[in-house]
């Protein structure tokens, strides 16, 4: 007597709170998940007002009680490449018109923004000053 019925093949399912978290959540940041104009409307509507870039860039160039400037790493425009202050790393130019992958990573302008302003600052920077830097960023031209 032989069989010809065969088992049928494991599937795997994920749980459900597992599904309905990614749902809502929108799924993980990817690289590629925003612009450099989406990541200034969203630190502008934190702020409640337009980032000016004008400000930003007198904000990039100052040192704010440190010895560090942004662009003491990035540049003064930072539409070429740079090299950390303390590290020597080399650093690609942060101008979205020159490189046109800077801030589409919304994790990694988060985490950027984190650690940059707290070397800078010795703090985190406000969602007003995050929108000026941005405007002047978006500003540039190569």
């Amino acid at each position: 007597m032989t069989s010809t019925s065969r088992r049928p093949a494991p599937t795997f399912r994920l749980p459900p709170l597992v599904l309905a978290v990614v749902a809502v959540a929108g799924g993980p940041a990817w690289a590629g998940d925003t612009t450099p104009a989406q990541q200034l409307a969203r630190w502008s509507a934190a702020a409640g007002a337009p980032g000016q870039d004008d400000r930003g860039r007198v904000f990039f160039g100052s040192r704010h009680g440190g010895e560090w400037s942004c662009g003491s790493c990035h540049g003064m425009p930072p539409t070429q490449a740079g090299r950390h202050a303390g590290t020597g790393k080399a650093l690609e130019p942060l101008a979205p018109s020159v490189n046109p992958s800077t801030f589409t990573d919304t994790a990694r302008v988060d985490k950027w923004f984190r650690r940059n302003c707290k070397d800078v600052l010795q703090r985190e920077c406000t969602a007003a000053e995050k929108a000026d830097v941005l405007a002047y960023l978006t500003s540039l031209e190569p």
